[in-house]
């Protein structure tokens, strides 16, 4: 079954902000414990489900006081079966925190939508494996089976689309679209690339979105591009072509470092929020259907807030 992708404000072509990063602005500035990144853990009592929701209040206020949309993004990156896992979670509790992670968001959104700042609730699915790395490769029947779990809870649980995020393969990306389709919910693939622009596996993002689309009867909403800087992916794109008109999202990094120094790295590199907003603004003059703006590895609401800026100036 089809997501009802007419459900989607975001494919009007408005403008909609994302949050930034949140694992690297949880751990480095408010001084948590993650362990495998995992933003869910927070769920588990009262003072880390208050500093989630303090986090995507930050972010949705930047776009409710400019009058642009959001995408409330949950906090289920890692919360699939083998993280879950390994971080002691049954399959009934990895439910919950799911199903929780959304009840958040629902909450968040009744108090900071507006007419003129719509918001979107996305269930974040993230990669089987490392989010740099794609490991021991799945086949896309695989990856359906995998992640349809969470993606069957995400959508009982209300969520308006499923994005997965960081993904580093195309037939994981196959298979969350499909599990997606089964659920009857619309999605959004973000690909994650390294600094000459491809994915880890190799494959260029115009193979992976040619391939994803040939094999999923074009099943994604859209697409994006995350957990890279500007400069890795921005000479890849190239204007009037199909597979570029695809592409709707950016999250990028505030870093342009590679991933295997960003993983090195003991301190946070934060960049420049304001050359990275007009890096967006450059963006969207060559491609105005991008148009979900976010960030990745690096950003917080202050990136946020510049991106939004740079993008609504005249």
């Amino acid at each position: 079954m089809m997501g009802n992708e007419h459900h989607l404000p975001q494919l009007a072509g408005d403008i909609f902000l994302t949050d930034g990063g949140i694992e690297t602005t949880l751990i480095f500035h408010e001084g948590l414990e993650l362990p495998y990144f995992a933003a869910f853990l927070l769920l588990q009592d009262k003072e880390g489900t208050v500093a989630l929701r303090n986090y995507y209040a930050r972010h949705a206020a930047v776009a409710r006081d400019n009058g642009v949309g959001f995408i409330l993004e949950s906090a289920t990156w890692r919360a699939s079966p083998d993280w879950g896992e390994k971080l002691g979670y049954s399959s009934n509790a990895l439910d919950d925190a799911n199903r929780n992670a959304i009840v958040l968001l629902h909450d968040l959104k009744a108090e900071f939508e507006t007419d003129r700042s719509p918001m979107v609730i996305s269930g974040c699915v993230g990669p089987r494996g490392d989010g740099y790395d794609p490991g021991k490769l799945m086949t896309p029947e695989e990856a359906e089976a995998y992640h349809g779990q969470q993606i069957g809870v995400l959508a009982a649980a209300g969520v308006d689309l499923v994005t997965a995020i960081t993904m580093t393969n195309v037939n994981e990306a196959i298979g969350i679209t499909r599990a997606a389709q089964t659920a009857g919910l619309p999605v959004a693939i973000s690909f994650t690339v390294e600094t000459n622009g491809c994915l880890p596996t190799g494959d260029s993002l115009k193979e992976a979105i040619g391939m994803v689309d040939a094999l999923t009867d074009a099943g994604p909403a859209y697409y994006m591009i995350n957990c890279a800087h500007p400069t890795h992916f921005e000479k890849q794109l190239h204007s009037g072509e199909t597979w570029a008109d695809r592409i709707r999202g950016i999250r990028a990094n505030a870093s342009e470092r590679s991933h295997k120094e960003l993983d090195e790295a003991t301190e946070l590199d934060a960049g420049d929020p304001v050359a990275l907003g007009e890096q967006y603004r450059a963006l969207r003059r060559r491609f105005p259907r991008i148009n979900v703006l976010g960030g990745c590895c690096g950003t917080d609401h202050r990136h946020i807030e510049q991106i939004c800026m740079a993008c609504t100036a005249p």
